[in-house]
C-alpha cells in the first residue's frame, strides 16, 4: 500500500514538473503580455484618478512624471540589491543541502523518501495558497456597504 501511494505521489510530482517547463519564447511572450497589462492598468488608474479628483492635464502630466521617476528609482534599487539577493539564495540552498544530507544520515531510506515527498507536497500546498491569495488580492474590492444598496 505504501509503495502504491509513493508511486502515485512521484508520478503526480513528475507530471507537475513536466508541466512547469517553459521555453524562453514562452517566458518572453508572457513577460510582454504582463507588461502590456500593467501599462493598461496604469492608464486605467490614472484615468480614474483624473475623474475622481477632477485633475487638469498639467496635474496629470506631473503625476505621470512623478510615477515614472519613482519607477526608475525602484528599478535602480532593485538592480543594486540583485547581487545580495542572489548571495542570500545561494546561502539558503547550501543550508538546505546540508540539512538534506544530515536527514539522510538520520533517517532510513524509506523514511527519507517519505520525508521528501511530504516536504514537496507541503511546498506545493503553500505555492497554491500563495497563488490563490494573489488572485484574491487582484479582484476588485466591493466598496459599497451592503446596507447602502437597499
Amino acid at each position: 500500500m505504501k509503495k502504491l501511494v509513493l508511486t502515485v505521489a512521484f508520478i503526480g510530482f513528475g507530471g507537475f514538473a513536466m508541466a512547469q517547463q517553459t521555453t524562453p519564447q514562452d517566458r518572453q511572450a508572457k513577460k510582454a503580455e504582463m507588461h502590456q497589462k500593467f501599462q493598461q492598468k496604469e492608464q486605467e488608474r490614472m484615468a480614474q484618478m483624473q475623474k475622481d479628483l477632477n485633475l487638469n492635464q498639467a496635474q496629470v502630466d506631473k503625476i505621470k512624471a512623478l510615477h515614472d521617476k519613482r519607477k526608475a528609482e525602484m528599478k535602480t534599487e532593485f538592480e543594486k540589491n540583485k547581487g545580495e539577493r542572489q548571495a542570500r539564495a545561494e546561502q539558503m540552498k547550501a543550508k538546505r543541502a546540508q540539512m538534506d544530507a544530515e536527514m539522510k544520515q538520520i533517517l532510513t531510506p524509506q523514511q527519507y523518501d517519505k520525508w521528501q515527498a511530504d516536504r514537496k507536497a507541503k511546498m506545493e500546498q503553500r505555492r497554491m495558497a500563495m497563488k490563490e491569495r494573489g488572485a484574491r488580492m487582484h479582484k476588485p474590492m466591493n466598496t459599497v456597504a451592503p446596507d447602502a444598496t437597499k
